[in-house]
């Protein structure tokens, strides 16, 4: 794997399990110098170690501005500063109460914004002062079809990632003229190394879900957190320094826009 992130400082918040995690070890197999963010410390920890080079794990709760300002200062105190940041992190653990208009709790919602969207924003002012000593800097969020798609359930989540696209945009439109990208991955449905596990646990179920989605996507086969880790290094590196305000579809075909 060629070293086009070799040197880049780069936090990823949301780093100990699927997408984040095989993020933080593509960036490292690119020589990158990485920050693996989560509020799972334990398990982002494992993820450093497995990534190797120049990586080391901080706790965050991005609901949390104190914990964001502090493990962004982390990174800076460890690396000198940062050039890319990638923020991946939300909270699922509400996902399958998050019902419809009427009957969803008001307090899933009140959750959902906190982590899903003003986290992010939280994130964003952390970094933004940081990415911005640089020439050339980037950040990458990662939304969701569902942000212009269309379900019956699962509003709150929906809005959410509709709000993190109007992020980016703002972010790359003010700052765009200093040097700085910002883009959005949106992933489509993606097999994690967790949900494998719990598929070996269940077969028939698996296969249940997977037939489901494969329907649905026009391709030979369903999507892996490596695919969209793969977008984020192109998203942060100079190969991708000409892509700016764009929301990255990574779903095999399943949801087509034009």
């Amino acid at each position: 794997m060629k070293n086009r992130l070799n040197g880049r400082r780069i936090i990823v918040f949301g780093s100990a399990t699927g997408i984040g995690a095989a993020t933080v070890r593509r960036l490292a197999a690119e020589g990158a110098r990485v920050c693996a963010a989560d509020i799972n410390l334990k398990v982002a920890e494992e993820v450093a170690r497995e990534a190797g080079g120049e990586t080391f794990a901080v706790y965050v709760d991005i609901s949390d501005e104190a914990t964001v300002e502090a493990a962004v200062a982390a990174a800076v105190d460890r690396f000198g500063g940062l050039d890319g940041a990638h923020v991946n992190a939300a909270d699922l653990a509400v996902i399958m109460r998050d019902s419809d208009a009427l009957a969803l709790d008001l307090e899933v919602f009140d959750r959902t914004i906190a982590v899903n969207l003003r986290g992010h924003l939280l994130c964003t002012r952390a970094v933004l002062p940081h990415l911005l000593r640089n020439p050339a800097s980037a950040i990458v969020y990662t939304s969701s079809g569902s942000a212009y798609g269309a379900e019956p359930t699962r509003p709150s989540y929906a809005m959410s990632k509709a709000g993190v696209n109007a992020l980016m945009r703002h972010v790359a439109s003010r700052w765009g003229k200093e040097g700085l990208t910002a883009n959005v991955l949106a992933p489509g449905f993606t097999v994690t190394g967790e949900m494998k596990m719990q598929m070996e646990a269940n077969a028939s179920e698996a296969k249940k879900w997977s037939d489901h989605f494969m329907a649905r996507t026009p391709h030979t086969r369903l999507g892996e957190s490596e695919d969209h880790a793969a977008t984020v290094a192109l998203l942060l590196s100079d190969d991708g320094c000409w892509i700016n305000g764009a929301i990255i579809d990574v779903n095999g075909g399943s949801l087509m826009r034009g």
